[in-house]
C-alpha cells in the first residue's frame, strides 16, 4: 500500500505549462536598451563643448548642448547616436560615425520578486539574471512556496501585461531549460 501511495505521489509531479517559451526575447544577444537612471557618455569627436556625460532622468530623457532634450529610454546606443547626429546636423557638420554613445552605468535593470521567497522586493543587477538567478537573489523559496505555480508578469510594448507560467522543478532538474528565461527590466516574478 505504501509503495502504491509513493507511486501516485511521484506520478503527480509538476505539470508542464502550455506556453511557448521560445518567443521570449533574450536581451543578452542584442544591443543594450537604455533605461531610466542609466549613465551615458556622449562624445562628439573633436568637439568638447558638445560632449557630455548624463544620467537618464525619470521621464526617460537626457539633455545635450544644442540638441536640448532627447528621449533616451527604450533606445539602443546606436539609435541614440543616429538621432543625436541628425539633431546636431542643424548646427554642426558631422557624420554619425563621429559621435559615440557609451553606457557607463547600468542602473535601470531592476525587477521585483514577491510572494513566498525569503527576501521579497526589488532586485537590481548589473548583469542579466534568469528566473533561477532571481529566486536565488531573493534568498530562495520559503517552506510554503508553490514552486511549480510561479507567474512572471511582463509588460509588452503596447502596454498589455502577459502572464508567463513557470514550473520551477523543470528548471531545477534541467529537463526544460527554456523555461529559465532571462528577466527583463520591469518584470515581476510572483511565487504563491
Amino acid at each position: 500500500m505504501a509503495v502504491l501511495a509513493f507511486g501516485l505521489i511521484v506520478a503527480c509531479g509538476p505539470k508542464m505549462p502550455n506556453y511557448d517559451y521560445s518567443k521570449e526575447v533574450d536581451p543578452r544577444v542584442s544591443e543594450y536598451v537604455v533605461g531610466v537612471d542609466d549613465g551615458l557618455n556622449i562624445n562628439v569627436w573633436k568637439n568638447e563643448q558638445l560632449s557630455t556625460s548624463v544620467v537618464v532622468r525619470p521621464d526617460g530623457t537626457i539633455t545635450m548642448p544644442l540638441v536640448g532634450d532627447l528621449v533616451a529610454r527604450g533606445k539602443t546606443p546606436s539609435q541614440l547616436r543616429k538621432e543625436i547626429a541628425k539633431r546636431l546636423a542643424e548646427y554642426v557638420k558631422l557624420g554619425a560615425s563621429e559621435i559615440t554613445v557609451a553606457v557607463t552605468q547600468v542602473n535601470s535593470y531592476r525587477f521585483t520578486v514577491s510572494g513566498e521567497v525569503v527576501r521579497a522586493g526589488m532586485v537590481q543587477s548589473r548583469q542579466y539574471l534568469t528566473v533561477a538567478d532571481a529566486i536565488a537573489q531573493a534568498g530562495g523559496f520559503t517552506r510554503f512556496a508553490e514552486r511549480n505555480k510561479i507567474t512572471l508578469s511582463r509588460r509588452d510594448a503596447d502596454g498589455t501585461i502577459r502572464r508567463i507560467p513557470i514550473a520551477f522543478d523543470f528548471i531545477e532538474d534541467g529537463s526544460h531549460p527554456e523555461m529559465n528565461i532571462v528577466m527583463l527590466a520591469g518584470d515581476s516574478l510572483y511565487v504563491p
